[in-house]
């Protein structure tokens, strides 16, 4: 092997170390048998994972984050694809770009200031403590991701395609279905996915708008560490870590799949 691949694939090896150590650190904690987080580990034991299933706290928050990350996934695909759909092919325009720009503002501004804004907006609607409420509130931390997704994607789609199948006599509607949607699906799941997975791991939006039965399990784990640090919030950090990597297996075989 070369000297230069070997080095940059050395460095990759370095970068990947870097950013993994924390959690090789911490996963195999959350099969300890004692209540105390610290090695070496006394003994191995599924102990803390059955109290995910067994306890109320933690078997609610597990149900709540599966409810409202299908309902933010569903929606902010449905309005991040409309988004990107909106903005194709239209990068010219101020008006466009300054939309785009707007589109992604929920990914750098600040989660305590949205959630002060929503909590305040929320709560004139009757929104605060419900589940519509805090699937809005992930919804718009979501969208951004599936826009940037489904818009990477419809630039792969060649727009010659599309006018060919106008030219025969195909509705707008026909063409975006039969033509764009299939090429722009991988971006579409890839969003979806990531609406998925903000869901989960958001928990500053859960604490300004969702009510003591919203609890979510990023906010269950949030406020177990305010009161005790058990190693049942290990065992909670493996489950969203297991999760994550059989999301990001499943949008890697789809795209494979589909491209």
């Amino acid at each position: 092997m070369k000297l230069l691949p070997l080095v940059k694939l050395s460095f990759a090896i370095l970068v990947v170390a870097f950013l993994l150590g924390p959690l090789v650190a911490v996963l195999p904690l959350s099969l300890t048998d004692s209540v105390f987080l610290n090695y070496p580990i006394p003994g191995y034991s599924t102990r803390w994972f059955r109290e995910l299933v067994t306890a109320d706290s933690w078997r609610l928050s597990i149900v709540n984050s599966l409810l409202i990350g299908s309902g933010t996934t569903a929606l902010a695909t449905v309005l991040g694809t409309l988004a990107a759909l909106g903005l194709r092919g239209k990068r010219a325009s101020l008006l466009v770009s300054t939309l785009r720009t707007v589109f992604l503002l929920p990914m750098v501004v600040p989660a305590v200031v949205l959630g002060v804004g929503m909590q305040l907006m929320f709560s004139r609607y009757g929104l605060t403590n419900t589940y519509l409420g805090v699937i809005i509130a992930h919804t718009v931390v979501a969208v951004p991701f599936v826009l940037v997704n489904v818009s990477s994607a419809l630039q792969g789609v060649d727009v010659q395609l599309e006018r060919a199948a106008a030219s025969l006599g195909a509705s707008p509607a026909v063409v975006l279905r039969s033509v764009t949607f299939p090429i722009a699906l991988p971006g579409i799941i890839s969003g979806a996915l990531f609406a998925f997975a903000t869901s989960l791991d958001e928990v500053v939006l859960t604490l300004f708008v969702a009510g003591p039965n919203q609890r979510t399990l990023a906010r269950q784990m949030f406020a177990t560490i305010r009161e005790n640090i058990s190693p049942a919030i290990v065992s909670a950090a493996a489950v969203f870590i297991v999760g994550t990597i059989v999301l990001s297996l499943a949008m890697l075989a789809i795209r494979r799949r589909m491209s």
